[in-house]
């Protein structure tokens, strides 16, 4: 990873109260640390309020085979199924 020195002005109040909570000489790390949180921060909020989608049609070809609503139809059975064998198997274990 490169480094570029910067050199950053705070007002005395912000950065006494960023020492505090990072410690001698974490300063630096501190705010690379915040700077990194913010930009991913707004990149998301720029992604949430635009047109584009996080999930494509064209990733999923499992759709196109049996479409949305039946695949959804059988997750829920087998998560149903699953959780009575689950239920099956625990209650043969507490009878024994």
């Amino acid at each position: 990873m490169d480094i570029v020195r910067a050199h950053v002005i705070l007002p005395a109040k912000l950065a006494s109260e960023i020492d505090k909570i990072a410690g001698p000489r974490g300063r630096s790390a501190f705010l690379v640390e915040s700077a990194e949180r913010e930009i991913k921060r707004i990149k998301l909020e720029v992604f949430l309020d635009g047109k584009e989608t996080a999930w494509k049609v064209e990733s999923h070809p499992e759709f196109a085979e049996l479409g949305a609503a039946a695949l959804a139809r059988n997750q829920r059975q087998r998560t149903s199924t699953r959780q009575l064998l689950v239920e099956a198997w625990a209650e043969e274990k507490t009878s024994c």
